[in-house]
């Protein structure tokens, strides 16, 4: 037998135990049949009142905010205006509403691995054909405080990122840019209290130098920009001469 025919069979052995494990049911409505290709989640739940709401133009040209109405000329929303960005652009495949935000934090803090082809797959469908017109050099995700991703035993960012990676071929970095103070969670704080939380909280590995690198940065959701902001400030420090920031949601 060949490294790939004994490669195809364990990945088909993988595959019936993890249907056994998962039952190829829809994880949010629990009817409709939907595997771990679909992520586990069905066409109907996609596409229904709370499904996924794709973000399309027009949009912030800066943090990729969706405006609800038609615009003839790129514009900067206030939030950017406001702030001091470390990032040249970002954009997101999905609102961080309804089923997308259920998916995401199930996904975070219930440790639902099996919902990850379904995130990743928004991801990649809305960043590659973006990133194969520019010429990137390294997918770098948000990391983790130590004691953190110890807490939840992954990096939900890295895991993303990695998907990302194999589906545009730009290196990923893992090991550039880290966590060096631990932060409270963003999630009740106003804008103001979060770029002040994230402060300093990200630093170049050392010995780390990306002189003129083109980096794309990967979260799973950009509310502010107060997190990825501070992540890319460390990016430039280290010689990356852009950032670009590609996120599955984004908060609006």
């Amino acid at each position: 037998m060949s490294g790939r025919e004994g490669f195809g069979l364990w990945r088909t052995w993988l595959e019936a135990a993890l249907g056994f494990l998962y039952p190829p049911v829809c994880q949010i409505c629990g009817k409709a049949r939907a595997g771990r290709t679909e992520g586990y989640v069905c066409g109907a739940c996609r596409s229904g009142p709370e499904g996924v709401r794709l973000i399309r133009p027009p949009f912030c040209e800066r943090c990729g905010l969706p405006f609800p109405g038609a615009l003839t000329t790129p514009f900067e929303c206030s939030n950017c205006r406001d702030q001091d960005l470390a990032f040249t652009t970002a954009r997101a495949a999905a609102e961080a509403s309804g089923l997308v935000l259920e998916v995401i934090h199930r996904y975070k803090y219930q440790r639902a691995l099996w919902f990850e082809p379904f995130l990743a797959g928004l991801l990649v469908e809305a960043a590659r054909p973006v990133l194969a017109a520019g010429r990137w050099d390294a997918v770098v995700p948000v990391p983790l405080h130590p004691l953190k991703e110890r807490e939840r035993e992954f990096n939900q960012a890295a895991r993303l990122a990695r998907h990302l990676s194999r589906a545009t071929d730009i290196p990923m970095q893992p090991r550039w840019v880290r966590r060096v103070r631990p932060t409270q969670t963003q999630t009740r704080l106003d804008r103001t209290e979060r770029a002040a939380n994230m402060r300093r909280a990200f630093a170049p590995a050392p010995g780390v130098r990306c002189e003129g690198a083109r980096v794309v940065l990967v979260d799973d959701v950009l509310t502010t920009g107060a997190t990825t902001s501070s992540c890319a400030r460390a990016l430039r420090s280290a010689g990356a001469a852009e950032v670009c920031v590609w996120t599955v949601a984004r908060g609006v």
